[in-house]
């Protein structure tokens, strides 16, 4: 028996993608593909992971707060990593 793990995915990906690519109008010097991509890796390793298979079991389950809190979380993991990458990057090119 083979198991379907291709299914599975952390759930904060697609919103921090997604917060990722509307916060970077921000942060025009930073929007190449690699920077972006950097970034959303630093949101992400600040946020808990929260692993899947379907989006709508995992929304069924929060209430209110909990999806606000994680929205919070979300857009301060995604401020947090644009400074740091942009700190960074900064960094290199003293160097």
């Amino acid at each position: 028996m083979s198991a379907d793990f291709e299914t599975i995915f952390n759930h904060h990906e697609r919103s921090v993608f997604e917060a990722v690519k509307a916060a970077s109008a921000r942060f025009p010097h930073m929007a190449t593909p690699e920077l972006l991509a950097d970034v959303a890796c630093v949101a992400l390793n600040r946020l808990p992971p929260r692993y899947i298979r379907h989006e709508v079991d995992f929304a069924f389950y929060l209430t209110d707060k909990e999806r606000g809190d994680n929205e919070r979380a979300i857009s301060d993991a995604v401020n947090f990593a644009f400074e740091f990458v942009q700190a960074r990057r900064a960094m290199r090119a003293r160097v």
